[in-house]
């Protein structure tokens, strides 16, 4: 069933619905995050303290770079003991920096500031890039209510995380690349930073023959690991790669983050009990399955925003490494499909599915288990309906 009507007719009104429906949610958002600040359990705690969360890990890694000493940040005792002096007190987490060199980048500017102070600047200004870039895919301000009514960016606030950043990247690459193909070039190869979120680009624009973009990104990625290998130093590479499988059998193999956090098909296994080949052994093979339908896709002759909502969906859930903040780059799919939809008609199905994706992630924190992978899975499956129409052949004309 499909509530259809001609785009003229239909899309004012829808677009009205969209952003009633993001204004209420980020309302709603913004009163969850006031509250957790008058209650002491976000930015600062009932001491006026400020509080750690995974912000920290990157500004205690920013001092450290600014010392001279980048490589110092894969050390966990060091690493662990300048976040304790970032905040001022001692606490029971760690919270690691498993980032490459180029994302020193981010966290020594960000380290000459205080320690509060650099949280709210980097959350907001990646917010606003996030929200320019679903602005710019919807083509209208909607898309900056239907950004900030994302679930996952309240859970991202909530973390300190970069979720916003990583999202407003995706969003970038593929809202740039019909006319702007360089911007998107640049914002492929920024990406680089979280290498596992982007592994699906590179043969996306291969069958797409999308070489400009392709060339564009390639040299940014490279100019970018060189730069950081002259600014921080060899060493900060090396400590990189050394810690890279210490860090694997940490989060993969002994789950010391929560298999129940990681959401991926990867730690749906784990979570349920099966053992780390049987979960390797399933997320290879998702990857491949979805590396050769991409491939597919983007060598087909489907409209662009399907393809650029079956790319950046695909991302999500070929990597084993993916939290609840990545998910905010879920946006970037599901405005997509907004788009093709307020230009011809939502489906009865769609707007079902979009709902129930947006109450899985809403409900994370009291059922911490793969609802954002369910989510994912959703919206996936609304592409999936939205290509097979499309690729049906137009119903032919009776003769009169």
């Amino acid at each position: 069933m499909s509530i259809q009507a001609p785009a003229t007719e239909a899309a004012a009104p829808a677009k009205r619905r969209l952003a009633f429906t993001g204004i209420a949610l980020a309302i709603g958002f913004t009163l969850v995050l006031a509250g957790a600040w008058l209650s002491g359990n976000w930015l600062f705690d009932d001491y006026g303290r400020p509080i750690a969360n995974d912000f920290v890990d990157v500004y205690a890694a920013g001092e450290l770079a600014l010392d001279g000493n980048a490589e110092g940040a894969y050390d966990w005792s060091l690493h662990k003991a300048v976040e304790v002096d970032a905040v001022g007190y001692d606490f029971e987490n760690y919270y690691g920096w498993h980032y490459p060199p180029t994302y020193f980048f981010v966290a020594a500017p960000l380290a000459l500031l205080s320690y509060s102070a650099a949280a709210l600047i980097f959350l907001g200004i990646t917010l606003v890039g996030y929200a320019a870039a679903i602005w710019r895919i919807l083509g209208s301000r909607a898309g900056i209510l239907v950004a900030l009514g994302s679930p996952a960016a309240l859970w991202n606030a909530t973390a300190g995380q970069n979720g916003y950043l990583t999202a407003a990247l995706i969003g970038g690459t593929l809202g740039f690349m019909d006319r702007q193909p360089v911007l998107a070039g640049i914002c492929l190869g920024l990406l680089s930073f979280k290498p596992h979120l982007g592994i699906l680009f590179p043969l996306a624009l291969i069958a797409g023959a999308r070489w400009l973009t392709f060339m564009v990104a390639a040299l940014v990625t490279a100019g970018w690991a060189a730069l950081s290998f002259f600014v921080f130093g060899s060493d900060s590479w090396q400590s990189f790669i050394e810690w890279i499988p210490k860090t694997s059998h940490v989060v993969f193999g002994e789950g010391a983050a929560g298999f129940n956090r990681l959401q991926s098909l990867f730690g749906l296994v784990r979570a349920f009990g099966g053992s780390e080949p049987i979960a390797w052994g399933v997320q290879i093979v998702a990857a491949v399955a979805l590396a050769i339908a991409i491939i597919w896709l983007w060598h087909s002759r489907a409209a662009f925003e399907l393809k650029a909502a079956g790319l950046s969906c695909a991302a999500l859930l070929a990597t084993p490494y993916i939290y609840m903040y990545d998910l905010v780059a879920l946006t970037v799919p599901v405005a997509f499909l907004l788009k093709l939809a307020l230009n011809r008609g939502f489906f009865a199905l769609e707007v079902a599915g979009l709902g129930a994706a947006v109450v899985l992630l809403l409900i994370f924190p009291y059922a911490q288990t793969q609802v954002g992978l369910a989510a994912t899975v959703i919206v996936a499956a609304l592409i999936i309906h939205r290509l097979s129409l499309s690729m049906r052949p137009a119903p032919s004309m009776a003769p009169t």
